[in-house]
C-alpha cells in the first residue's frame, strides 16, 4: 500500500491517501480518520458516511475540506 501526504503550504500534515493495489484509495485526515473513499472500478468518490460525493477522485477535497 501507497501513502500520499497532503499537506499545507507551511508543511503542515493535513491527511494521508492510501493506495490499495487494486487501485481504490482511502482518504484520512491527520488523525488518521476516514473522510472518504474512491472506488477506481466506478470511478466514484464516497464520503465516510458511504454517500456519493462525485465522480472521480475527490479525496484531497474531502479532506482539505473536512480536515
Amino acid at each position: 500500500m501507497k501513502r500520499h501526504d497532503l499537506r499545507d503550504s507551511s508543511g503542515r500534515l493535513l491527511g494521508y491517501i492510501e493506495v490499495h493495489a487494486n487501485g481504490n484509495q482511502d482518504g484520512r485526515d491527520s488523525s488518521g480518520r476516514t473522510r472518504g473513499t474512491y472506488d477506481q472500478r466506478r470511478d466514484e468518490t464516497r464520503d465516510a458516511s458511504g454517500h456519493s460525493v462525485g465522480r472521480g477522485n475527490l479525496l484531497s477535497v474531502l479532506i482539505v475540506q473536512l480536515g
